[in-house]
């Protein structure tokens, strides 16, 4: 008799189990790989990108790259930067675990419409590449003097 229950309970935690596990992956909100230092497939570079009032400023984290290499493009609004980070390691080394990303990318950024085109800076220093687009003079905000 008490062997059926013990069947029943194994049977009853393993199938909580499993729909623990599916409920996790449903409401995770993301496909693929969880952890602090997991990202995405296609997210290599990281990149920070902020706006000021005269400016916007995009930072992007190539580590390892010959900024020689880099294609950037500014087009529509749309700011694109390309290259590859070659692998550095023999080819008969067999990883066992591997987190540096290694070939090609492109990462395709919107910019706000009001950034001018024609000034564009594009910076390389210890490994980040920093990129200011100026907004275009004319919509800047500027202080307007009362008499």
């Amino acid at each position: 008799m008490f062997g059926n229950l013990s069947s029943f309970e194994n049977d009853l935690f393993g199938q909580l189990e499993r729909m623990r596990r599916e409920m996790d992956a449903l409401f995770s909100g993301r496909p693929g790989p969880s952890g602090i230092r997991s990202v995405a497939s296609g997210t290599y570079p990281a990149i920070n990108v902020g706006a000021g009032p005269e400016r916007v400023d995009i930072y992007l984290f190539v580590a390892g790259i010959d900024p020689k290499g880099l294609d950037i493009s500014l087009q529509q609004n749309l700011l694109s930067i390309a290259g590859t980070r070659r692998a550095e390691a023999p080819d008969q080394v067999q990883y066992y675990r591997r987190e540096r990303f290694t070939g090609d990318f492109r990462r395709v950024i919107s910019l706000p419409e009001d950034v001018d085109p024609d000034k564009v800076n594009a910076r390389y220093r210890d490994g980040v590449l920093h990129i200011t687009v100026e907004r275009r003079e004319e919509v800047r905000p500027r202080q307007i003097e009362v008499r």
